[in-house]
């Protein structure tokens, strides 16, 4: 049978439908369990950013190296693979027995082809001259460099998505530790690969550092495919008689609203850098860039594992309590710890003693770091709110909120260019700030929205 929206809200409201033996209360520390190695995997995966700004800052040519993979290679890359990130919840979601497994395993390699192809032709074809040089107005000093990373990056999509589907199974069926473990073998190569190609070879800083990258996630989907294994083997049913028979346009009015929410919202990382091209301070913009965002992304990781907590622990209406409690904890704590660094000597540690930046260079990215204060509290709830959606199967609301993110982001970076006032890198993280509040707000807009549906059906 196929599952339509008004199925999927029976079937949701007779979940949250009282029953005479009510559901075991969800504790906190069930949640932690679950959270704690992707949070973790989250981390590692994001340590990845200040360990190649680590190598690359201590190379020759600091600011052009990190203007070239912040800029270009990496915002390009991430663009491309955007339509397979949400794999992850998806393959948590669906993937409960063999049937439906394939079936999201099919749409994940003609997804990789597709992209991959997409990747190597702007990479290495004259397109990415008009990619780079006329849409974003990347100065033309780095575009050598970021061609370079850019086609050392080709397997990246197609790596991330095989291990994003893999990591799915391996969380529907309890088995969150081992995506912890494959993000530590990513950041082993990494590491590896870094300091042998600094210390052994006469590469540039942006191939040396892409390369690593490549190797990292490669290794990460590898590692993720043998720890699948015994979960195929012994634990995936045939046919589970509860799960919805998946068909393709089911999988689509499913898959395709999730999908847009990383596409959109990556989109916004190149137009970022096409905007700072154009704004005061570009060089030290374009470079700093690099340094923030992982900065930054080290202390949203936490955030953004929580949203397959959410999806696959809500099941009884005292779940949603229980993980918004925690979503507070984690929100205060994790923004906590970024206006710690940004307002203490710590900035100077990590940004001179630990990457060694120039000082101009530095000074940017300590003001910048100010800024985004806001941002890891903001994307715990983002995660709240959108996996409340994927449970429920309802997830144009979240497409919509991504909508207005990029509206007002696109608005803020067109005011911001127009103005000129103040240095590209602080007016574009500020922007991007007010538009991920707004995207939350709506998330949680419609999932209010959701609740009420279903307390009514219910009724």
């Amino acid at each position: 049978m196929r599952y339509s929206q008004s199925a999927v809200s029976d079937r949701t409201a007779k979940s949250l439908a009282p029953t005479a033996t009510p559901a075991p209360l969800l504790k906190q520390r069930q949640i932690f369990q679950l959270w704690l190695p992707l949070a973790a995997s989250w981390l590692l995966m994001g340590a990845e950013g200040p360990l190649f700004t680590w190598c690359v800052g201590g190379m020759e040519a600091q600011k052009a190296n990190l203007a070239a993979f912040g800029s270009i290679a990496f915002p390009i890359s991430m663009v491309i693979e955007g339509p397979i990130i949400m794999l992850l919840a998806a393959s948590t979601a669906l993937c409960r027995d063999w049937p439906s497994y394939r079936k999201v395993r099919r749409f994940m390699i003609w997804a990789s082809v597709a992209l991959t192809a997409l990747h190597a032709l702007i990479a290495f074809t004259p397109l990415y001259d008009f990619v780079v040089g006329d849409i974003l107005g990347i100065p033309e000093e780095f575009h050598a460099a970021g061609r370079t990373g850019l086609m050392i990056l080709t397997p990246w999509t197609a790596a991330i998505a095989y291990r994003r589907f893999l990591q799915g199974v391996l969380i529907r069926f309890g088995q969150s530790r081992m995506v912890m473990i494959g993000t530590m073998v990513r950041l082993i190569v990494l590491l590896s690969a870094l300091v042998i190609g600094r210390e052994f070879s006469d590469w540039s800083g942006i191939a040396v550092g892409s390369t690593a990258v490549a190797l990292g996630v490669t290794a990460e989907a590898l590692f993720a495919r043998w720890a699948v294994g015994p979960v195929l083997r012994n634990r995936m049913p045939q046919l589970d008689p509860a799960a919805d028979v998946i068909t393709r346009l089911s999988f689509l009015q499913f898959y395709l609203p999730l999908a847009m929410t990383p596409l959109l919202t990556l989109f916004i990382g190149p137009a970022g850098a096409a905007a700072m091209s154009r704004m005061p301070e570009r060089d030290l913009s374009l470079a700093g860039w690099q340094v923030v965002h992982a900065v930054v992304f080290l202390t949203r990781s936490a955030g953004f594992a929580f949203n397959e907590v959410v999806v696959s622990k809500l099941d009884g209406p005292s779940s949603r309590k229980a993980l918004k409690k925690f979503a507070f904890m984690v929100a205060f704590g994790t923004s906590g710890l970024l206006a710690l660094v940004a307002l203490t000597p710590l900035s100077d540690f990590i940004l001179g003693d630990l990457y060694k930046l120039k000082p101009d260079l530095r000074q940017v990215c300590a003001t910048a770091l100010l800024f985004a204060i806001a941002m890891p509290f903001y994307q715990v709830f983002q995660s709240f709110y959108q996996g409340q959606l994927v449970h429920a199967k309802r997830t144009r609301g979240i497409t919509e909120a991504v909508v207005i993110y990029v509206c007002m982001a696109l608005l803020g970076l067109f005011v911001g260019v127009q103005w000129g006032a103040f240095a590209g890198i602080y007016t574009t993280i500020t922007v991007f700030s007010i538009g991920g509040i707004t995207q939350t707000l709506w998330l949680a807009h419609r999932a209010r929205a959701v609740r009420r549906a279903v307390a009514k059906t219910a009724a």
